[in-house]
């Protein structure tokens, strides 16, 4: 009887090596990428402004450049410890 059902049982399992199920796993490939990476985009319609700067005048946008790179020129203040008269130095 074993003799008779191998064949058969050998040859269902070589065919069902040959069914593909890659085209139902194919269709949302990348999809939970996608639905994550749009759930962090606080604005979608930011990108389509084109021109961020518009409205800034010419005299904030320089004084606020010269402050920021002024900024790095003065060196920061000696940080103060409370611990200093403790210690005894």
């Amino acid at each position: 009887m074993w003799t008779k059902s191998l064949p058969l049982m050998l040859a269902s399992l070589a065919l069902s090596a040959c069914a593909s199920t890659t085209p139902n796993w194919d269709s949302q490939f990348g999809q939970s990428v996608r639905a994550a990476i749009a759930s962090q985009i606080i604005n979608p319609a930011a990108a389509a402004n084109q021109d961020p700067v518009a409205g800034i005048d010419g005299k904030a946008a320089l004084g606020a450049q010269q402050r920021y790179e002024h900024s790095f020129a003065q060196p920061a203040p000696p940080a103060v410890s409370i611990f200093h008269d403790v210690a005894g130095k």
